[in-house]
């Protein structure tokens, strides 16, 4: 079936308590096209007003005796997959939507919601088989651990993945039996609000998923620090993180987890395949126009095939089709920005573009805005970069390659352990053994060895250091969402 490129918008309210309402205060705020820079609808904008609404519902249906709570585990499950079962039902509806409201090319967005059913699959048959332990404690005692849901979650995710990132939050959120008020980027509200009617249609409780689009600043930090907010879970930059932290600390010290910024190291050995490490590196930078918190935006090259690696990745980005994101042909859609701030993160991936050209960096191509509509920036490779150019030190999100020169491994470790952050790394090496010493050495929450970013339902997800605490995905991200209550229980001695 072609792409839709018109989809009607269906969701611009708040959806709280299973009811589709307008904003306490009656604004609203704008969606836009990326790829065109026009308006696409105006969506409800919710503040502290509307996310006490949210909680309230959200409390509602965590109190002991609620339908929630005293649902079947099993039956938690069953939703979970109708849901899955809905997403994948309008699945083409969905990726179109995604595609005008975010502005990767279409085949990139239908993936997207691919793995979004995957993940929500996962955690729905999760949903029954989440247990506690029977411990052999001294004395005359029999001890057990319970595993329980936290509450009321709130979860704030961004604009770059919106629907996988959605399902990263919900799907062990919802299996573990908690309730949510999920609050989308301002950039992309629209899918999440369409997920909202799948959760209706599909028969969740009222009060279970609540959506609230709105602004970090107003939205976003009313979830924070929320005192009837028991969970927050954020995935978006390290100073936000660093404020959501604050506030959780200064309300309830409600549980957090964050996934934050990266500037991720991917390593290339002089061993390697020259064309598979050119197409590694060129995927792990380019995909998603480099809007990827664990991109491999520092590809290291040892020098021995440095120059010809060089001269392949700046031929390959030039062969990236940069246009129409629902035109099957294009490879690179626009970067998410918003007009009326700015064009903040547009005129950022800009600004530190020029900010390599100046530091001396070589700039083996691209390096300019494509075209004058819409948000396009070129596929852009720096070669001859430096530890210490801003380019090589601040997250840029956005499709600009750095590739640094190294001659030894151990050098290189130190190198590539030398930022804040710590999230994704990769290497590219035909020697186990430097793989291995690679692996274990790199401070980094994912280590990829001769692939990038192969990251399933399956696999716990998250960051060292300032790129996040806690983990999403597989068994590890519903522990994130779960409380561990020890019951010990007095065995009477028998009378001899």
């Amino acid at each position: 079936m072609p792409p839709n490129r018109n989809p009607a918008v269906k969701f611009t309210q708040l959806f709280i308590n299973n009811e589709w309402v307008n904003s306490v205060s009656g604004k609203t705020f704008p969606a836009f096209n990326p790829a065109t820079g026009e308006k696409i609808a105006d969506v409800q904008e919710a503040d502290k007003a509307d996310v006490d609404k949210a909680v309230r519902a959200a409390r509602e249906a965590f109190r002991r005796g609620s339908t929630w709570r005293t649902m079947d585990a099993s039956e938690r499950g069953r939703l979970l997959f109708k849901l899955a079962a809905l997403i994948k039902r309008d699945i083409d509806y969905i990726t179109s939507l995604e595609v005008l409201n975010n502005g990767k090319p279409y085949g990139e967005a239908y993936f997207d919601i691919e793995c979004t059913i995957a993940t929500i699959e996962y955690y729905a048959g999760y949903a029954d088989k989440i247990h506690g332990k029977t411990i052999p404690a001294d004395g005359d005692a029999f001890s057990f651990t319970r595993l329980e849901p936290k509450g009321v979650c709130g979860q704030i995710i961004p604009w770059n993945y919106p629907m996988v990132m959605l399902s990263w939050k919900i799907g062990p959120a919802l299996a573990t039996g908690n309730t949510v008020i999920l609050k989308p980027a301002e950039q992309t509200p629209l899918t999440a609000l369409y997920t909202a009617s799948l959760a209706l249609e599909a028969g969740f409780p009222p009060g279970v998923f609540n959506v609230v689009p709105g602004y970090g600043p107003t939205a976003g930090a009313a979830i924070a620090a929320h005192m009837d907010v028991d969970k927050v879970a954020f995935t978006g930059s390290t100073d936000v993180g660093k404020l959501i932290l604050q506030a959780a600390g200064a309300s309830n010290t409600k549980r957090v987890t964050l996934e934050m910024g990266g500037k991720s190291p991917l390593v290339i050995f002089d061993d390697a395949d020259l064309d598979e490490a050119v197409e590694i590196a060129y995927n792990a930078l380019f995909a998603n126009m480099g809007q990827c918190c664990c991109a491999g935006t520092r590809t290291f090259v040892q020098e021995g095939i440095y120059e010809e690696f060089v001269k392949r990745s700046a031929e390959r980005a030039q062969q990236r089709v940069v246009g129409d994101p629902f035109d099957e042909k294009t490879d690179h859609g626009p970067q998410v920005s918003v007009v009326e701030i700015d064009e903040e993160q547009f005129t950022k991936i800009l600004g530190l573009i020029d900010s390599g050209v100046k530091q001396g960096a070589r700039l083996a191509c691209g390096g300019k805005r494509k075209g004058q509509k819409g948000f396009f920036v070129e596929p852009t490779v720096f070669a001859d970069v430096t530890d210490d150019m801003r380019i090589a030190r601040e997250e840029i999100f956005g499709p600009v390659m750095q590739i640094l020169k190294f001659k030894t491994l151990d050098e290189v470790i130190d190198r590539a352990n030398d930022t804040r952050y710590g999230l994704g790394s990769g290497v590219v090496t035909k020697d186990l053994n430097t793989a291995i010493t690679f692996a274990q050495q790199v401070q980094a929450g994912s280590v990829w060895v001769n692939c990038y970013d192969h990251t399933t339902s399956q696999t716990p997800f998250g960051g060292f250091k300032m790129s996040g605490q806690g983990r999403e995905l597989g068994e590890d991200g519903l522990h994130e969402y779960l409380e561990i209550k020890t019951v010990t229980i007095k065995i009477p001695k028998k009378n001899s």
